[in-house]
């Protein structure tokens, strides 16, 4: 039995999200078919976490357990040929036994994108969320830095939650603006891209906190209400949860040369960590 780790770019407009649920259309439900038809096995596969539908992903990783001879070489252009185009396997890894996509990450990196230009770009439309109005970058850039650290991040996180513990370790975050699509003389503001990274993420918990960094920008609320919202631990102090299509699953971070001890007998089994993520 091999334990192969692959990493998986998609396109989330049309499905459901990338776990599998009864109505179908998910990410994962269209892999695990292609994987049956390229193997003859039923296979279940495991994700490094949840994203909602509408998400995207750039790097996300999934592993699953095979008894097939395929060398890990071929798998990746094997696999996308039967793949749908907006579904592309870019990397393929065997593993060891032990190794578990959710439970052996490290870090996890996550991406928003706002078009703060007049118009919406008609290409990008599906990974942008179009925000005309001004927006004070700097604000906003002054409120993340109230995340970062180890908190109880029950504010951010959706009120549907059942995770027995909402406290969550934010390594990173930072905004970078793209100026290079504004028109002359308009008051076009550029893209403006949020990066966020921590150990893990809870329900809607990103784009909880971009819909609260908007009305930073806005002018609605300060960068110093961001503590106070944190302090709070209670969603209704939050802002709102910004749309889906803006954010993307940028990178899964690991550490390959580790030993990974627990077998992965539970591959395929629900836990109460597969609330986790957006």
């Amino acid at each position: 039995m091999r334990n192969l780790c692959m990493t998986v770019s998609f396109d989330g407009t049309s499905y459901y999200g990338f776990q599998s649920q009864p109505g179908g259309n998910t990410i994962q439900d269209v892999i695990e078919q292609a994987l049956q038809g390229l193997t003859g096995e039923k296979i279940k596969i495991i994700g490094s976490g949840r994203t909602d539908a509408g998400v995207h992903a750039r790097g996300q990783v999934f592993n699953f357990l095979t008894d097939s001879a395929i060398p890990t070489e071929r798998w990746s252009m094997a696999l996308n040929g039967r793949l749908p185009k907006d579904i592309v396997i870019v990397d393929t890894r065997e593993v060891p036994e032990g190794f578990h996509a959710r439970r052996s990450a490290k870090r996890k990196t996550y991406r928003y994108t706002i078009n703060a230009n007049q118009f919406v770009d008609v290409f990008q439309r599906h990974y942008q969320f179009h925000h005309p109005g001004k927006l004070n970058v700097s604000a906003m850039q002054e409120g993340l830095k109230y995340l970062i650290g180890t908190h109880d991040y029950t504010s951010f996180a959706s009120r549907h939650s059942t995770k027995p513990s909402h406290i969550r370790t934010i390594y990173d975050a930072f905004i970078t603006v793209d100026t290079s699509s504004c028109r002359p003389d308009s008051r076009d503001q550029g893209i403006i891209e949020f990066y966020i990274t921590g150990n893990g993420f809870l329900q809607h918990m990103v784009r909880i906190i971009m819909g609260t960094l908007l009305q930073v920008g806005e002018g609605k609320r300060t960068p110093q209400d961001i503590a106070d919202i944190l302090a709070a631990r209670n969603r209704s102090a939050a802002g709102p949860t910004a749309v889906s299509h803006g954010l993307m699953l940028w990178q899964v971070e690991y550490d390959y040369t580790q030993a990974f001890p627990d077998p992965l007998s539970e591959i395929g089994m629900e836990s109460d960590e597969d609330e986790d993520e957006e």
